[in-house]
């Protein structure tokens, strides 16, 4: 069991930087695989990216590579979604989940249902 907390979100003008910072408790953090997801009111939920459990693999969709970096800390439980040089079709609602021993190569990687524990989710609104 893992309870997840996001924060970071906020509004900015594009071009601008954000981080957002999932946070995790009661659970040995490093055994979750960690995705982050976006969802625009209308669309579906879209994965962005994901970080495995030692933080040793990263990924990231074509829209957003170059662009984000996901990374995490361990020792203080977390992991962030830093967000640079953002566009406009970057707003979102995001969030981050989480699934023990998640296969970070697989398939299923960036299918949200397959992800048990979630944050409340963080907005980002960018402006132009």
């Amino acid at each position: 069991q893992v309870q997840l907390v996001e924060s970071g979100g906020g509004l900015v003008q594009a071009g601008g930087s954000l981080r957002l910072s999932c946070a995790a408790s009661g659970d040995t953090f490093s055994s979750y695989t960690v995705g982050w997801f976006r969802q625009i009111p209308g669309k579906e939920r879209e994965f962005v990216g994901i970080i495995s459990g030692n933080g040793g693999y990263t990924y990231s969709v074509d829209s957003v590579k170059g662009r984000f970096t996901i990374s995490r800390d361990n020792a203080e439980s977390t992991v962030y979604l830093q967000m640079n040089r953002l566009k406009p079709e970057d707003t979102a609602v995001y969030y981050c989940a989480a699934q023990r021993l998640l296969d970070y190569r697989g398939t299923f990687r960036s299918v949200w249902t397959k992800y048990s524990y979630w944050g409340q989710g963080t907005q980002v609104t960018v402006s132009s």
